[in-house]
This record gives C-alpha cells, sequence and structure tokens, in this order.
C-alpha cells in the first residue's frame, strides 16, 4: 500500500538543518549528512543501516560507517526518521511527511506491510485521554506470515502428500 504523503512547510533537508543549528552546542551540516539526506528521502522503503551504507557506495556516495550511524541517530532524534524494530536488526523509515500508519513484518521473508486503520487510530486516542496521557509517537508491528510465505507454505505441504 503506497501511503500519501502529508504536506509539509519544510524539505527534510531544511528540517535537519534547523535541528542541526538549534542544538545546544550548533553542529555543522556536512556534505555526508546532506547525501543521506538527499538520499533517504529520495525514495520510501524501509532500511537498516547496513543496507543504506551499500546502497550508498553503489551510487556512488563515499559514506563512513560511523557517519551513517551517528546521522540516523540525529534524524530520528530530529523527528525526520522512526525507528523500528523488525526481527534482529534496527530498521528506519520516513516519519517526517508520512501520515500515521501501522506494519505487518513477515518473520519468514522479511516484507514490511504499511496499513492504516482509522479504527487503531481511534482507540489509541481514546485509551492516552483516559489516562490523561499525552501520545508522542507510537509503534504497532504485528508479526507474522504474510500471504506470499503462506502460500509457498500450502503448496509444499500439498507436494510433501504426493
Amino acid at each position: 500500500m503506497q501511503l500519501p504523503a502529508v504536506e509539509v512547510s519544510h524539505s527534510p533537508e531544511s528540517k535537519f538543518r534547523e535541528y542541526l543549528t538549534s542544538r545546544p552546542r550548533p553542529q555543522r551540516y556536512t556534505e555526508q549528512q546532506r547525501d543521506m539526506v538527499r538520499y533517504i528521502f529520495a525514495q520510501h522503503n524501509h532500511f537498516d543501516a547496513e543496507q543504506l551504507i551499500d546502497d550508498m557506495k553503489r551510487a556512488g556516495f563515499r559514506v563512513s560507517r560511523a557517519t551513517v550511524y551517528r546521522t540516523l541517530a540525529k534524524l530520528v532524534d530530529a523527528g525526520l526518521l522512526r525507528r523500528l524494530e523488525l526481527g534482529p536488526r534496527m530498521f528506519y523509515e520516513h516519519d517526517y511527511g508520512y501520515p500515521p500508519h501501522e506494519h505487518m513484518y513477515c518473520q519468514k521473508c522479511g516484507k514490511v506491510i504499511e496499513f492504516q486503520n482509522a479504527a487503531i487510530e481511534m482507540i489509541i486516542r481514546e485509551v492516552c485521554q483516559q489516562h490523561s496521557f499525552q501520545v508522542g509517537d507510537h509503534t504497532f508491528i504485528i508479526r507474522g506470515v504474510c500471504s506470499d510465505c503462506n502460500k509457498a507454505r500450502m503448496t509444499k505441504r500439498r507436494l510433501d502428500l504426493v
């Protein structure tokens, strides 16, 4: 499912630059950070740090592993990326410019399916309201087996019966 983009007032790059300069000890916006932000926000997918490093190197960018890990942490802190714990690795996705949504994670093939459900959002709002709780963010991940992997498993079972 392709999620609709949400209108934002700043580009991810200018939002990140603003974040860096607003720190107690302002930080400079480096060329590697700029390349990372542009690369990450040019596509919408779930990725881990090692995958990002490999993809950027294949695309001809010079990135250091340390800079990637530090910059990913800053992008999460700035509210531009969301960190998702899927399986044994930490994945990232866009948080800035995308609507609230949930995930289904296939534990067999690693596929991530995004979905929106108004009833889930309403329940979260109601529960928070009942407890006078100010929600900042939430992560809702359903772990299981996707339809493709289920079909493959069913086909294999049928073949085992022959």
